[in-house]
């Protein structure tokens, strides 16, 4: 199993991040991409990875919450990050128009700015959309390309959208994130009905660890903080709504993520 989205670096992690590394390898995960949500972040991650060993990679962006602070030269930084081979992707990038913790304008200066990198350097897209699709489907469609058609280098991260929008990111050739909101009783109800629309050859898995733990883990000492041991139940709970065996979930995403971030074959 791969975890193509955590948060390692928060510091609900601080206490014990070794330990959560070692439960994730305990539990079937093989390979963890961490996310990077700022440009100090993302270096972070990349030296996290550089010292960790051969099953961690990272993202290297900013994240629409941070748009507004994106001091100027960041593309270049940006850049010198995604040149490092631990780096397998741009982002976390987007637009979130239902917090809106930055102004919409400078969400999607950002936006696009990432876009262009991106094509520019040939690395996949990972991105965040909440409340915000089809103003991301247009800047698909101004950066790259009239039929988005650079889009199939592209995962819509924890995914949360209606079904237009599901449809559009697939026409496109997106892969589509899914993390525990699925097994949110009360949220998740709409993207359990909309997962079965996802062909296998376009579902990745996440925890975005230590957000949204999956509500079908037994309770854990932690409380609410999630961590990329309990990616198998948002696997389980994945293989449930497609009427498919778990294991065969958990070979399609990894196989997906292998083939998306351009991973290395496990040892």
């Amino acid at each position: 199993m791969i975890d193509i989205g955590v948060n390692l670096l928060h510091p609900q992690f601080d206490g014990d991040r070794e330990a959560v590394l070692q439960r994730a390898r305990e539990a079937g995960i093989t390979d963890m991409i961490i996310t990077g949500t700022n440009i100090a972040e993302s270096r972070g991650a990349m030296n996290y990875c550089e010292t960790l060993g051969a099953s961690l990679f990272c993202t290297a962006g900013i994240h629409p919450h941070d748009a507004r602070n994106a001091a100027p030269g960041w593309q270049d930084a940006l850049r010198a990050l995604a040149q490092h081979p631990r780096v397998v992707a741009i982002g976390e990038t987007g637009l979130d128009f239902n917090r809106n913790f930055s102004p919409p304008e400078a969400q999607e200066t950002v936006f696009r700015g990432h876009l262009a990198v991106a094509r520019e350097i040939d690395l996949p897209l990972f991105v965040h959309d909440r409340d915000a699709s089809a103003a991301v489907l247009h800047a698909f469609r101004e950066v790259l390309g009239p039929s988005g058609n650079a889009a199939t280098n592209v995962v819509v991260h924890c995914f949360t959208g209606n079904a237009a929008a599901l449809s559009e990111y697939l026409a496109l050739g997106c892969y589509i994130g899914i993390t525990g909101w699925l097994c949110d009783h009360r949220r998740g109800a709409g993207l359990r009905a909309l997962v079965p629309e996802i062909p296998l050859d376009r579902l990745l898995v996440e925890t975005d660890a230590p957000f949204l733990r999956p509500q079908n883990a037994p309770a854990g000492a932690d409380g609410r903080r999630n961590e990329p041991a309990l990616l198998p139940y948002v696997i389980q709970k994945l293989a449930q709504c497609l009427g498919e065996d778990p294991e065969r979930i958990a070979e399609w995403t990894a196989r997906n993520a292998r083939r998306l971030f351009r991973l290395p074959l496990p040892s």
